[in-house]
């Protein structure tokens, strides 16, 4: 049986990672023969039809990171500009599911996703400038800045790259495919450490 939620990791041609894709959309790679060489480990066997003359039935082995042909616009992802889309499921796991003003550890629906310079004062609606806050402290600080409020981040925000964001938007990354992401990340990523004890 399928375990739909596993999702195949899908590469550029270079090696680079790309997005999630389901076994379906992984199945249709094969059979456009897009899949230049899979990695990782066999997720699904999926089971075809039965050759009429051999009566052997065909089978297919998906592998948990393809890496596939064709041009990609990955490259523009790895520049300065690009900046991943903000939504708050990736916002988040960015920050480790933790207020980021009292330190405690909720669960996504009991987080809000908080502006440090609030938009209506000119605050952007950014990476930069959005931090997961419990509805708590979100309350508390209102409107106002952190100065105001007398609080204080107990870390710094930051733009994920592509491959961070693959990461974040990921719901459930086996060992292997969190080692190849892993390596895409940039040395001083602060994803490091929570991403190593994963593994």
């Amino acid at each position: 049986m399928i375990d739909s939620t596993l999702r195949v990791l899908r590469t550029d041609i270079a090696g680079l990672p790309m997005e999630w894709v389901g076994f379906e959309e992984a199945a249709r790679l094969h059979s456009l023969e897009q899949i230049l060489y899979p990695m990782g480990s066999v997720l699904y066997t999926v089971h075809g039809g039965i050759n009429a003359c051999s009566g052997q039935q065909s089978t297919l082995a998906l592998h948990s990171i393809i890496c596939t042909a064709g041009r990609s616009r990955a490259h523009l992802k790895r520049l300065p500009s690009y900046t991943p889309p903000l939504n708050n499921i990736t916002l988040f796991r960015r920050d480790a599911n933790l207020c980021l003003y009292c330190g405690g550890h909720f669960r996504s629906s009991d987080l809000s996703r908080d502006h440090i310079e609030p938009v209506s004062r000119g605050g952007s609606d950014s990476w930069q400038n959005v931090v997961t806050a419990c509805k708590r402290c979100n309350h508390h600080k209102g409107n106002n800045t952190l100065q105001e409020a007398g609080m204080q981040l107990l870390a710094v925000p930051f733009v994920p790259t592509h491959a961070e964001y693959i990461y974040l938007s990921g719901k459930r990354i086996l060992a292997d495919q969190m080692k190849f992401l892993l390596a895409h990340f940039p040395r001083n990523s602060p994803l490091h450490e929570r991403v190593g004890g994963e593994i």
